[in-house]
């Protein structure tokens, strides 16, 4: 996952993404959206009230979105984790800079070397990447998982939303899209073992997207098929054990 390489796609990034995606009959922000909105739902919503035994308010959710680019994620974590603390965190400068400029003061936009997260033990609640582990070097992915296991709190969750590549209109899309050109798409089975050698617990894959648009009125049944590993896309959900160390 190269600097440059997304530094090149960042002013056009969302109409390249909704072109290759287009088949779908959804946008960009359809595919942004389910995903914060399948987050919340999986925290049981506890950034809307996280009050304390004693009646007291406790710290904001920490939220960090790993591989943010130009910050689809940002407006949906407001909307979906009302009163979370969002971190954006990117290889691409230039997109950061995108995404700040979409939206100013909604999050704190942090450049980070491709391997290690400047950031510090434990300050997260939740930690979610969207799509993009399949643009990062196979060889990198344990490196990067300890490292998101790191700054996650004990009990902190961690989302991996990828392509399922047993999915044919899943692997059109990757292919007919230009900063794809690189990428190659990760079993879930591999993810989830990646995930525990990093040190998660709980590690689970639900499988999404069954349905495109013209098809979007049979999408209440998906709730019942996360366990179908034939989903356009897959969430590799897993926790930080509370008592775990690095």
């Amino acid at each position: 996952m190269k600097e440059a390489e997304f530094d090149e796609y960042a002013e056009r990034y969302e109409a390249l993404h909704a072109a290759s995606i287009a088949i779908t009959g959804e946008g960009p922000e359809y595919f942004a959206e389910y995903k914060i909105r399948d987050i919340a739902r999986a925290v049981g919503r506890r950034a809307t009230a996280r009050g304390g035994s004693d009646g007291g308010a406790r710290p904001a959710l920490q939220v960090c979105d790993f591989g943010a680019g130009v910050g689809g994620s940002v407006p949906f974590v407001h909307r979906h984790l009302p009163g979370a603390q969002l971190t954006c965190l990117d290889v691409s400068r230039r997109s950061l800079e995108v995404a700040e400029r979409r939206y100013p003061q909604m999050a704190r936009y942090v450049h980070f070397d491709g391997l290690h997260l400047p950031l510090p033990d434990e300050q997260f609640d939740i930690a979610f990447a969207a799509c993009v582990f399949h643009h990062i070097d196979h060889a990198d992915h344990p490196v990067l998982l300890q490292e998101l296991h790191r700054i996650l709190r004990p009990g902190g969750v961690l989302f991996v939303f990828e392509h399922n590549p047993w999915n044919p209109l899943a692997v059109r899309a990757v292919e007919s899209c230009p900063f794809d050109e690189n990428a190659h798409l990760i079993r879930g089975s591999t993810m989830e073992r990646r995930l525990r050698a990093a040190g998660f617990a709980d590690c689970t894959i639900r499988y999404r997207i069954f349905f495109p648009h013209a098809l979007r009125f049979l999408r209440p049944l998906e709730a019942a098929m996360t366990w179908l590993p034939l989903g356009g896309q897959y969430c590799a959900l897993a926790r930080r054990s509370p008592g775990s160390v690095r």
